[in-house]
C-alpha cells in the first residue's frame, strides 16, 4: 500500500497493546475452534431483529455507507485535535494530542485498508477504498501544516521541557517531527503544495500499480499446443494465465505461463515509471539525494550505502554455492528432459523442488495428516504459554462483527496481565479473496486519556484450502510455517506495549518488523516444538523425528540459489529507487541486473518488474526480508536454539525486542537482545551459516 508520512506513519504500521480482564466464560480452547466445523453463527448482514454490531464491533460499519459516517467522524475529531495541539503549551500533552490525532485517523484508515482487499461484498470494498484515499489525502495535508508543525517544534526547541520527557515520549515527538520534515514542512508554500500533490499522486499510482500486478493475461488459445491448453482457464477462444504455474512438471507449461504472464504491458510500465519518477521528485523536493535515502531514514540499515554493502557481500559469499545449485538443477533437467537442458528462470522453483523431494523424500502428502489446523493452533498456544505466559482463546462473535462465517476471533490473554488484544483469523480461501498471507492492523494499542488501555486488534489472513465436511483442515509444511510466521507478527502487535499507538507493535522500521515473524519460522522447524503438537489426525501417532529432520534439511537444498534470487530482487529495488534519471528503461535494468546478480538469462519481451508488488509497500526496502532473517537467525542461535521453551529468554525477548514497538531505535533493540551490535559481516555470516547442512541428519540419511 502507499505509505504516507507524518501522522500517517501509523497508517503503514500495525498494532499492539495491554489490558486486564478475567477469563471469559464465552472463550473456548483454540484448537477446537479450528478443527470442528462450527455452525454459522449469526447472519452476517440483516436477517434477524435488532441492529448489527458492525465490522469489528464498530457500530457505523453495519453497512458500506457507514464508512462515510466513520470517516466524517474521524475528520471532525481530527480538526478539533489540530486546534487543540496548536493552542496547547509545549509539554508531554502535545505529544499525546498528536498521538490522539494519529489514532483518530488510523482507526478508520487501518480498518479500511483491510476491508478494501478482503471483504466479500464489493460495496464494502469500494467504500473502504474511498475512505483510504480520502483520509490519505487529509494526512498529506496535515504533513505540511505549518502551524501544526510549529506546535511540535516549540516543544523540541524548549530544552527544559525536552529534558523532562521520558525516552519514549521524546522519541515519539522526534518521529512526528522527522515525518514532517520528510514531507517538506521546511519548504515555501508553493513547494509544500507540490509535495502534497506528489504524495497524493503517488498514493493513486501505488493503488493502480498494485491492482495491475495481479491482473491475468489472455492469449488466443490457438497460439498454444493443444495438449497443454487444459492447464489454463478457458474464456471463449482465449486462455487466461493468472500465474507462473511454477510447480507444474511440464516444462512447456511453465515456459508458456512465464512468457505470457510476465509479458510487458505498456499501461503498467507507464504506471511504474511515473511512480519511480514521482518518488524521486518528492525525495529531491524535500532535500534527499534519492528516494532510497529518504525511505531508509530510521531503519537498521540507515542508508542505501549500507544496504548496497550488505547485498554485495552476501552475493559474494553465495556465488559459489549458487553456481553449484544451478549445476544440480541443470543435471536434473537433463535427466528428465534430455532435449532441452538449458536452465531457465521458470525452471528454478520446479527443479529445486524436485531435488528436495528426491533427496529427502518429503512428499507433502506424508506430512499433512500430522498438521491439522487445530493441532497447529494448539502448538502455537502451548509455545506462547511456555515462552511468554500467553494463552489464545476462541471467542464467540456478535452479528455483523465478521465478514465471513469461517472467520474466528481469538482473545490473547496473559497469565497475570489479563486480556492483551484480539486476533481475527481469516484463514480460508473464498472467491475474490487475495491469495496471500499477511497481517493487518485494525486498531493500534495505546494508553487512553482516561487511563484505560486501548486494546489492539489485528487480522491474520491466510489462503488455506477448505476442508471436506467433517474432516479437519490439513496443512502442508509450508502452510504450517506461514501460520507460525504470521502469528509472529500478531504477537509483536499484542506485546509491543507502548503508550503511543504511533509506535505500537509492528509500527517500527521495516527491516526490524520482519524479525519476530521470521524468528517464528525457526521455532516451526525445531523438532522439540513440532513434537508438542504434530499428531496424525486419525491415529494420534506423533510425527517421527527423522521426518522433521529431513524436512528441515530439505530446505537447504538449492537454498543458496533461492537466497541469490532474493538478493537480485533487493538490488533491483535499490537501483529503481536510486539515482535518477535512470540510465536505462526499467526493463533494460531488469535484464542487466538479472544476468549480473542472479545468473539465469533474461527472457525477451518479459517484464517481471511489472508483477513486483513489493515495490509498493517495500519501495527501497525489499532488502528488509534478508536483513531481518539475519537478525532472527542470530537471536535463534544465541537465545533459543539450546532450549526453545526457555521462559527467562522469552521474557528477555519480550522486554528487549517486542515491548518497544517502534518506540526505540531498532539497532538498540537488537543490541539489547544479542548483547552486541552486529556488523554487516555478522548479518552475512548468519545468513550463509544457515545454508550449512546438519551433519547428523546427513549421515543418518546416507
Amino acid at each position: 500500500r502507499a505509505l504516507p508520512a507524518a501522522l500517517g506513519r501509523a497508517l503503514r504500521g500495525r498494532a499492539a497493546g495491554q489490558g486486564s480482564r478475567a477469563v471469559s466464560t464465552s472463550w473456548c480452547p483454540v484448537g477446537t475452534a479450528f478443527d470442528v466445523k462450527q455452525q454459522q453463527q449469526q447472519p452476517l448482514r440483516g436477517g434477524a431483529a435488532g441492529r448489527d454490531t458492525g465490522l469489528f464491533g464498530v457500530p457505523e460499519l453495519s453497512c458500506p455507507e457507514g464508512f462515510q459516517e466513520a470517516q466524517d467522524k474521524a475528520l471532525q475529531e481530527s480538526e478539533q485535535l489540530v486546534q487543540k495541539a496548536c493552542s496547547t503549551a509545549p509539554g508531554p500533552e502535545t505529544v499525546m494530542i498528536f498521538d490522539q490525532l494519529s489514532d483518530s485517523l488510523c482507526r478508520v484508515a487501518d480498518l479500511a485498508d483491510f476491508v478494501k482487499v478482503a471483504h466479500p461484498d464489493f460495496a464494502f470494498r469500494e467504500a473502504a477504498e474511498e475512505a483510504c484515499r480520502n483520509i490519505g489525502t487529509v494526512v498529506e495535508k496535515l504533513n505540511t501544516d505549518v502551524e501544526l508543525c510549529q506546535s511540535l517544534r516549540r516543544l523540541l526547541a524548549d530544552e527544559t521541557v525536552l529534558s523532562s520527557l521520558d525516552p519514549e515520549t521524546r522519541r515519539v515527538a522526534e518521529l512526528f517531527m522527522f515525518d514532517f520534515e520528510i514531507s517538506g514542512i521546511h519548504l515555501d508554500e508553493e513547494k509544500r503544495k507540490k509535495a502534497v500533490e506528489l504524495n497524493v499522486r503517488i498514493l493513486d499510482l501505488c493503488n493502480e500499480f498494485l491492482i495491475g500486478t495481479h491482473i491475468p493475461n489472455k492469449i488466443d488459445k490457438h497460439v498454444l499446443p493443444e495438449h497443454i491448453r487444459y492447464n489454463f482457464t478457458a474464456e471463449g477462444n482465449y486462455l487466461r494465465i493468472a500465474g507462473l504455474h511454477a510447480d507444474c512438471p511440464d516444462d512447456l507449461v511453465r515456459e508458456a505461463a512465464y512468457k505470457i504472464f510476465l509479458h510487458s504491458n505498456a499501461q503498467q510500465l507507464a504506471r511504474l515509471e511515473e511512480l519511480l519518477v514521482s518518488r524521486n521528485s518528492l525525495a529531491q523536493l524535500v532535500g534527499y539525494d534519492t528516494f532510497a535515502h529518504r525511505a531508509l531514514q530510521g531503519t537498521m540499515a540507515k542508508n542505501p550505502e549500507t544496504v548496497r554493502q550488505f547485498l554485495e557481500k552476501l552475493s559474494e559469499q553465495l556465488s559459489k554455492r549458487t553456481q553449484k545449485d544451478f549445476e544440480m538443477m541443470t543435471k536434473m533437467k537433463m535427466k528428465l528432459n534430455p532435449h532441452n537442458s538449458m536452465l531457465m528462470p521458470w525452471d528454478h522453483p520446479y527443479y529445486s523442488g524436485v531435488l528436495r523431494a528426491e533427496r529427502y523424500n518429503i512428499d507433502p502428502g506424508l506430512y499433512c495428516p500430522f498438521f491439522s489446523l487445530g493441532a497447529c493452533m494448539e502448538g502455537l498456544n502451548s509455545l506462547f504459554s511456555q515462552l511468554l505466559g500467553i494463552s489464545l482463546y476462541a471467542e464467540q462473535t456478535k452479528r455483523g462483527e465478521i465478514w465471513s462465517e469461517d472467520v474466528r476471533k481469538l482473545a490473547v490473554v496473559h497469565e497475570t496481565e489479563g486480556l492483551l488484544g484480539y486476533i481475527y483469523c481469516d484463514f480460508f480461501q473464498r472467491p475474490d479473496k487475495p491469495h496471500q498471507d499477511c497481517h493487518f492492523t485494525v486498531r493500534g494499542g495505546r494508553l487512553k486519556e482516561n487511563g484505560e488501555y486501548q486494546l489492539p486488534v489485528v487480522v491474520l489472513m491466510l489462503s488455506l484450502p477448505n476442508s471436506a465436511r467433517g474432516a479437519p483442515t490439513l496443512l502442508s509444511p509450508g502452510m504450517m510455517e506461514n501460520l507460525f510466521h504470521e502469528m509472529g507478527h500478531a504477537m509483536h502487535s499484542m506485546l509491543g506495549r507502548t503508550r503511543y499507538q504511533h509506535v505500537t507493535g509492528t509500527r517500527c522500521a521495516t527491516d526490524f518488523a520482519e524479525v519476530p515473524s521470521i524468528l517464528m519460522e525457526y521455532f516451526a522447524n525445531d523438532y522439540r516444538v513440532v513434537n508438542q503438537f504434530a499428531r496424525h489426525y486419525k491415529t494420534g501417532q506423533p510425527l517421527p523425528k527423522n521426518m522433521v529432520s529431513r524436512l528441515c534439511e530439505s530446505k537447504k537444498v538449492c537454498a543458496a540459489a533461492d537466497m541469490q534470487l532474493q538478493v537480485f530482487y533487493a538490488v533491483l529495488d535499490q537501483i529503481y529507487h536510486g539515482k535518477h534519471p535512470l540510465k536505462k528503461s526499467t526493463t533494460e535494468i531488469l535484464k542487466e541486473t538479472q544476468e549480473k546478480v542472479y545468473g539465469l538469462p533474461y527472457v525477451p519481451n518479459t517484464a517481471w518488474q511489472l508483477r513486483f508488488s513489493h515495490l509498493v509497500g517495500y519501495g527501497a526496502k525489499y532488502y528488509s526480508y534478508l536483513m531481518s532473517r539475519a537478525v532472527a537467525s542470530m537471536v535463534w542461535k544465541q537465545c533459543f536454539a539450546q532450549n526453545p521453551f526457555d521462559r527467562a529468554m522469552g521474557e528477555r525477548y519480550r522486554r528487549e525486542m517486542l515491548a518497544h514497538g517502534g518506540g526505540k531505535e531498532p539497532m538498540l533493540m537488537v543490541q539489547g537482545m544479542l548483547q552486541k551490535s552486529p556488523s554487516v559481516e555478522d548479518f552475512v555470516d548468519a545468513l550463509v551459516s544457515d545454508l550449512d547442512h546438519d551433519f547428523e541428519t546427513f549421515i543418518m540419511d546416507s
